[in-house]
């Protein structure tokens, strides 16, 4: 039987606490979740949200899905009343995709004081909407909501629903953790009782899990290895409370831990652009601990690590990073030894392989600055400029020296608080003295760099500060606390790298992270420069 991945990001996970998609962010969604070659992709509840019927009206000609069957979701028809005059069961006909999902209660207790109506109607309710929806040439699937608490309240309720959704010609019967209150070990033995209880093969089960528990990848997995052959799951496992199963980690877990099959070839290396994209469009920062998808997830720190990695990446790596199309990263702390520092200097184009000497000085520099409150695994940029600083030839040329700066801050009669630099620099044997005002000190000390270097460095004029971040470092306390300053700047063209400066001083530690990014900035433009010519 064909194993089937279905997602409901646009549905379920859109549940999420403050994440609200447009229609055109649901269509570029589903776009995305095709190219990653899920098999089903839920689209939301026609009839009932008007954005739902929205994209499902403009989904029929603007979108062109290749891997994906789009599915739309509803409810069973109400009690008592003729599924053919169900308004919300026509509304999932409208909305003409191939399939359609019904959420049918599976729990006698929410039959009985949710829909108020008794266990005979309900079966009714699922047989009828099933068998009025197979009939009309859909392909049904039907979600028992609070299956598994349900079936352990009352497994004989339960697998009467199970049976009839079955009967009346569904496809799959998803068993639904509602409340994620499950754990792996509860799931794999109610399919177990189900199975024997029924005599249904597992295979035609599916599973639905919520992360009430962090369990829902683990629930899902275990489900697979109990016979199930559905899986359901959302984009970074977004979804109300905790979320869903991350349909990201269910799926790599099945091709590349149990060896199934179950995305098109080429599709599961596409995995980290789509989880990111989609984090984009949702307006949520992408979770750089997720696993096989997050930026931290194939990082190293620790210097036993890297000396293993050295010899084989496989060593300290699950997986090879590649598959999943993220990058194993070197991360240079103060927990560095000669090994992480040699190969996060490769992966920035440096060698120190054959300069033993400097990395040993470079080794040491890094320890003796990560104990002082410096943090270099977040700053390449800065690690760079140490690194080459001390290589033969390497060092980039520092655009100026500093004679002195400046900075004032005026509270103005209006209410208006203004920041004001002065700098006194040398550029290329010139003394230049250069004033800007800006919104804060830092703000106003780049300006004024700036107006100080611009004649003799117009390249000046693309960069842009990014992000600015400010730290007060553990163990410093109040007004007189240790500062870390992590600068990111952009030149315009998509590039952009980070610095970071350390002081007592705040202005003087963003001052360190200023001067690494115009100095860095610079040398990579005229080494650009130097390539184009």
């Amino acid at each position: 039987m064909t194993f089937q991945v279905y997602d409901t990001t646009l549905r379920d996970g859109a549940q999420r606490e403050g994440l609200s998609y447009s229609v055109v962010d649901k269509l570029a969604v589903a776009r995305l979740l095709d190219e990653f070659g899920v098999g089903f992709i839920e689209g939301g509840w026609p009839g009932a949200v008007p954005k739902d019927t929205e994209f499902f009206r403009r989904a029929r000609t603007e979108l062109d899905l290749r891997h994906a069957v789009l599915v739309a979701f509803g409810a069973t028809r109400r009690a008592g009343l003729d599924v053919r005059a169900d308004p919300q069961v026509r509304g999932l006909l409208d909305a003409e995709t191939p399939a359609v999902a019904l959420v049918a209660k599976a729990d006698i207790r929410h039959v009985e004081r949710a829909l108020r109506t008794t266990g005979p109607e309900n079966l009714a309710m699922i047989r009828d909407s099933v068998a009025h929806l197979v009939a009309e040439g859909r392909r049904v699937f039907v979600d028992g909501e609070h299956f598994f608490d349900g079936y352990r309240h009352d497994p004989a309720y339960g697998a009467a629903v199970v049976e009839t959704a079955l009967a009346a010609g569904a496809e799959r019967f998803v068993l639904c953790d509602t409340n994620g209150g499950m754990l792996p070990s509860m799931v794999t033995a109610a399919i177990a009782d189900l199975t024997a209880r029924t005599g249904i093969a597992p295979e035609l089960f599916g599973m639905h899990a919520q992360n009430d528990t962090a369990c829902a990848v683990a629930n899902t997995i275990a489900a697979v290895e109990a016979g199930v052959r559905h899986v359901q799951g959302t984009a970074n496992g977004y979804g109300e409370r905790p979320g869903n199963a991350d349909i990201f980690a269910v799926v790599a877990n099945l091709q590349l831990k149990l060896g199934l099959p179950v995305l098109p070839d080429g599709c599961l290396e596409q995995m980290v652009r789509v989880s990111h994209a989609i984090a984009e469009i949702a307006n949520i920062a992408p979770d750089t601990h997720q696993a096989y998808a997050g930026a931290a997830a194939f990082a190293h720190k620790a210097g036993l690590h890297a000396s293993a990695i050295k010899v084989d990446p496989l060593l300290y790596n699950h997986v090879d990073p590649s598959v999943v199309g993220n990058d194993m990263r070197i991360l240079v702390t103060e927990m560095a030894g000669r090994a992480s520092v040699e190969l996060k200097s490769r992966e920035l184009g440096l060698d120190l392989a054959g300069h033993p000497e400097a990395l040993s000085k470079v080794t040491s520099r890094v320890k003796e600055l990560e104990a002082g409150g410096w943090s270099f695994e977040a700053a390449d940029a800065s690690f760079e400029l140490l690194v080459r600083s001390e290589l033969p030839d390497a060092a980039p040329p520092r655009p100026f020296a500093l004679e002195s700066y400046r900075v004032l801050v005026e509270h103005r009669e209006d209410g208006a608080v203004v920041s004001e630099a002065t700098v006194k620099i040398r550029v290329r044997g010139e003394r230049v003295i250069a004033t800007a005002e800006g919104n804060g000190p830092v703000n106003a000390l780049d300006e004024a760099l700036r107006v100080g270097l611009s004649r003799h460095y117009p390249e000046l004029r693309d960069f842009e500060l990014a992000d600015y971040k400010v730290r007060i470092l553990e163990g410093s306390h109040g007004t007189g606390a240790v500062t870390r300053v992590l600068l990111e700047t952009a030149d315009g063209t998509g590039r952009d790298w980070t610095t970071v400066g350390v002081h007592p001083n705040v202005v003087e530690a963003s001052w360190h992270a200023l001067v690494d990014a115009l100095t860095y900035g610079l040398d990579r433009a005229r080494v650009a420069g130097g390539a184009a010519a």
